[in-house]
């Protein structure tokens, strides 16, 4: 595309940078990116790549505004409280960058469903809450020749990394199955500060940047690691399973 004016002044601080420039650019207008999930990860990752001028942001969420989210999801506001979220994010990305298209869809990521969902769609932002939906995005978008970003938060403490499909490790080759019914707290049990899910969802808007626009390294086989108490970050290697019953098959 031509860029106008507008386009050129919104986009200003992106086209100074050599790794990314007008190319970039153009390549961040044709993505689409898909988020599953429009709650504290969601959030943030969504509002960053509209921000970033993302073509089409996709947001898939089947559930309604709580009053109990806004301590930690910033797409959504009081007035938006009993509303379903995807709408609710839609807003919130229309508002920010009226340009970008967004597709919304109010269901649950299952597996009747997830392989219609991430089609169409260059990047999946994994943005969920549970154990169950992770294992489904992973196995759905290894099977699909998906790249996506994982993430997970819990009370000061949040990890994420990405997936390219090819030589690099997928979900299962750190965790084979869920753990066990009850064997881990749940975000309502544990806490979750609102900020961790601010931090590790942009950075999931990242990683997603990088991939559209070729940038930097991704992280492909390391897992980004960080404790918010303490203000500490760490990345831990793992390597491609060739036992992994989804990637090495």
């Amino acid at each position: 595309m031509e860029f106008g004016e507008e386009q050129l002044v919104r986009y200003q601080r992106h086209l100074v940078i050599d790794e990314i420039g007008r190319k970039g650019q153009q390549k961040l207008f044709e993505a689409k990116v898909l988020v599953i999930g429009a709650g504290g990860l969601g959030s943030p990752a969504a509002l960053y790549l509209a921000a970033a001028g993302t073509g089409t942001v996709g947001i898939a969420d089947p559930d309604q505004v709580e009053l109990s989210n806004l301590q930690r999801q910033i797409m959504h506001t009081t007035d938006s409280i009993g509303k379903p979220k995807a709408e609710s994010a839609e807003r919130a990305v229309k508002a920010i960058n009226p340009y970008v298209k967004v597709n919304i869809y109010k269901t649950f990521a299952d597996k009747d469903n997830i392989m219609e969902l991430i089609e169409g769609y260059d990047f999946i932002i994994d943005a969920t809450d549970n154990f169950s939906s992770k294992f489904l995005i992973n196995d759905a978008c290894v099977k699909a020749g998906k790249p996506f970003s994982h993430a997970g938060v819990t009370r000061f403490h949040g990890q994420l990394f990405t997936y390219v499909p090819g030589s690099s490790p997928c979900y299962r080759c750190l965790f084979k199955e869920p753990p066990p019914e009850g064997a881990v707290l749940t975000g309502n049990q544990a806490g979750i500060l609102g900020a961790v899910c601010g931090v590790t969802g942009s950075l999931q808007a990242m990683e997603a940047v990088k991939y559209i626009t070729g940038a930097g390294e991704l992280l492909t086989g390391r897992m980004l690691v960080f404790d918010a108490l303490c203000m500490k970050f760490r990345t831990v290697k793992f390597q491609k399973d060739k036992d992994c019953n989804v990637c090495s098959v």
